[in-house]
């Protein structure tokens, strides 16, 4: 006998959301790093902009010079801002992405464990039968020896 477990469509459906929503994930990962080092290298240009500025102010800059840095350091804060929002934005998306895997696999885990039960029915049940077909053997073999 073969065993023939009733919920396979849906355990197979669920095995390719959860692929679906890791892939997913994975990509939001992605993203994430992608943004985060974008932001990292902005807050160390900042950074290094800064220590030139502070350098060059005390060995004497021009004003021209002192307000071009200012208005550049002033880009760059707006464009560190932007990517502060994208990082948030893209961690917040990545959690979603996480919490809707582990829900995927919560889901999956529990059609594994019904097929589990399932089968170890089917094994006791199929293991039941058999022996009363050999009870059933052995009474017919034993109603032919005493007929003979």
């Amino acid at each position: 006998m073969k065993f023939n477990y009733k919920f396979q469509h849906i355990l197979t459906l669920k095995e390719r959301e959860k692929e679906e929503t890791f892939s997913l994930y994975e990509e939001s990962v992605r993203q994430f790093e992608r943004a985060a080092q974008k932001l990292y290298e902005l807050l160390k240009k900042k950074e290094v902009l800064e220590k030139f500025q502070s350098e060059k102010l005390e060995t004497g800059f021009s004003i021209q010079k002192i307000r071009h840095n200012q208005v550049f350091v002033h880009n760059l804060e707006e464009t560190i801002n932007y990517w502060q929002k994208q990082v948030i934005s893209t961690r917040n998306e990545m959690k979603y992405w996480e919490e809707k895997l582990l829900e995927s696999n919560i889901e999956v885990k529990k059609y594994e464990k019904i097929k589990d039960k399932s089968y170890e029915y089917f094994q006791q049940w199929a293991s039941n039968y058999e022996n009363n077909q050999m009870d059933e053997i052995a009474a017919i073999q034993f109603q032919h020896r005493k007929g003979n």
